[in-house]
């Protein structure tokens, strides 16, 4: 009974370690936004307007527009009416090459729409609405995208080394807190395909409240870890844990050891993992139901093993057969689903080739080490058993079997 009791112990201190990580980290977050929700470009904000850009974003007054640095040089601009009608202009410091604004659905530059301003070689300006389809610039299409753009034609101007783009946006509801991104290149578009880009960053802008959260371009890095976090967990430490179970039994009780403590380290990674996706998902909201149901489907089965191993009968318990018999199949389960959910992941965060070529290794690893071991397994197995099988029939030598007797041979006469 004292050593249940440490091990209760040990479960409540990890279940306080991970409710504090948790409060800890929404709290830094919630700061970070707060700290930069104030950001403002004072100089850049008196610069009027008028004498630069057409009607109608000159004939808003400058006491209306929401002004404020949001990235670099990048001072952003707008003013939303009541009529559904969104008034967007973007100013950055500009020598070649483009300057661009998306809107995405995310926070991620796939499957957004931007504006895109720039001047061509001969000084003409040049603004275009495009589709980031993908993140290869063969796919990123101009004349595309999904933004609701008025009707108003949209304006490039260039002042003072500044370059000046505007458009209008006519919604249905008025836009509160969207993700926005960022980007610029030095190099200009050839017949109107866009350069890779030097730069971009994502940020969350509330057209309402008229402030930016700068913690929001942190999205990319937080989904990195947390794409991270549950392929070492789920992906590479429970495997090693599981196989450790199964093939190395015969160190006893090493093996039991090395397996608790590989599981509990995986389950604290992979719990890590759930953790920074609740803030990106609180964060960005995407539309990924199967992965984050498949998650907690997850997350639910592998705290039920972690609950099965403080209740882990006796050996000579009679219901100890059925606790293997559900803690080796729930296992895999989730080790399984685990699998399938690092595969979904990889596909709703657009993640590129290294990671998906990585992870395709690793399972290969994995895989190639279970069917391995396996064999040797089987073949060590079969091979005992067969050194364990008695004779159909023994038969005993004469001596042992008439140990009192002389044996006599006849004689013949």
């Amino acid at each position: 009974m004292a050593g249940f009791g440490s091990w209760v112990s040990l479960a409540r201190f990890i279940f306080g370690l991970c409710v504090l990580i948790f409060v800890l980290e929404h709290e830094m977050f919630a700061a970070a936004d707060d700290a930069g929700s104030n950001e403002k470009g004072p100089e850049e904000c008196r610069t009027d307007l008028a004498s630069l850009l057409p009607p109608p974003y000159s004939n808003i007054s400058q006491s209306k527009l929401s002004c404020m640095t949001v990235w670099n040089t990048f001072v952003l601009r707008h003013y939303q009416s009541e009529d559904g009608t969104l008034t967007i202009m973007l100013s950055a410091v500009y020598t070649t090459g483009w300057v661009g604004i998306g809107f995405s659905k995310d926070g991620l530059m796939v499957g957004s729409s931007a504006m895109v301003g720039w001047f061509n070689k001969k000084g003409q300006p040049k603004i275009m609405q495009y589709y980031l389809q993908g993140t290869a610039a063969s796919k990123v299409i101009p004349g595309k995208g999904e933004l609701p753009l008025s009707g108003v034609p949209a304006a490039v101007a260039l002042h003072s080394s500044r370059i000046y783009v505007a458009f209008q946006l006519k919604l249905s509801k008025p836009l509160a807190r969207q993700p926005v991104i960022l980007a610029f290149g030095t190099a200009y578009p050839k017949h109107h395909r866009l350069t890779h880009h030097v730069d971009k960053t994502t940020i969350y802008v509330d057209f309402v409240a008229g402030s930016t959260s700068p913690g929001a371009k942190y999205v990319s890095e937080r989904k990195r870890t947390h794409g991270a976090l549950a392929l070492i967990g789920w992906g590479l430490i429970l495997p090693i844990g599981a196989i450790v179970a199964r093939y190395f039994r015969h160190k006893d009780p090493q093996w039991y050891y090395i397996h608790a403590i590989t599981q509990f380290i995986g389950f604290i990674i992979g719990l890590a993992a759930v953790v920074v996706g609740v803030q990106l998902y609180n964060e960005v909201h995407p539309d990924i139901p199967n992965h984050r149901g498949i998650g907690i489907f997850v997350l639910v089965l592998t705290i039920l093993q972690i609950l099965a191993f403080f209740l882990r009968p006796d050996k000579d318990a009679k219901i100890r057969r059925y606790w293997n018999w559900y803690h080796s199949w729930v296992g895999r389960l989730t080790l399984f689903f685990g699998a399938i959910n690092i595969v979904l992941g990889t596909e709703a965060g657009h993640a590129g080739n290294e990671w998906k070529i990585g992870y395709g290794f690793l399972v290969s690893l994995v895989i190639a080490a279970v069917i391995i071991l396996e064999v040797l397994f089987r073949m060590k197995r079969r091979n005992s058993t067969r050194l364990e099988v008695p004779s159909a029939f023994q038969m005993n030598p004469i001596e042992e079997a008439l140990p009192n007797k002389e044996v006599r041979l006849p004689s013949h006469r």
